[in-house]
């Protein structure tokens, strides 16, 4: 218990010694309010750290995150993909089916490039 406290306040104490040898090697002061606001950000985090790992809330919000990110990245390329499709680009785009590219690997983890050509026809 006192180990993760040590360790909780060693983070936090190392964290902030990073943050003000930032601000003191930015050049002006246009930028420090800036990271300011996102080292301030990232201290709210470091303090909820063991909050959130004694309600089991990191997972949470792991899975919550991991989950939504998916989705996100799911709904880019379908929406990418109808682009192509109503562009009329997707004959030019070659399918699993269809890609035969010049690389084949083999059952022993080894790479043979069948043919490299480089320059312009």
């Amino acid at each position: 218990m006192f180990q993760q406290i040590y360790g909780w306040i060693q983070n936090i104490t190392v964290y902030l010694i990073v943050t003000a040898a930032v601000m003191h090697a930015i050049p002006g002061k246009d930028y420090g309010k800036y990271i300011r606001f996102f080292s301030g950000l990232i201290l709210i985090l470091l303090l909820a750290t063991p909050i959130l790992n004694l309600t089991d809330m990191k997972e949470r919000f792991d899975t919550l995150y991991g989950n939504s990110e998916y989705e996100m990245e799911k709904q880019e390329i379908e929406s990418v993909d109808e682009f192509y499709k109503n562009a009329g680009l997707s004959g030019y785009l070659q399918t699993d089916e269809s890609y035969e590219p010049g690389i084949i690997i083999q059952e022993d983890d080894q790479i043979n490039v069948g043919e490299i050509e480089i320059g312009r026809e």
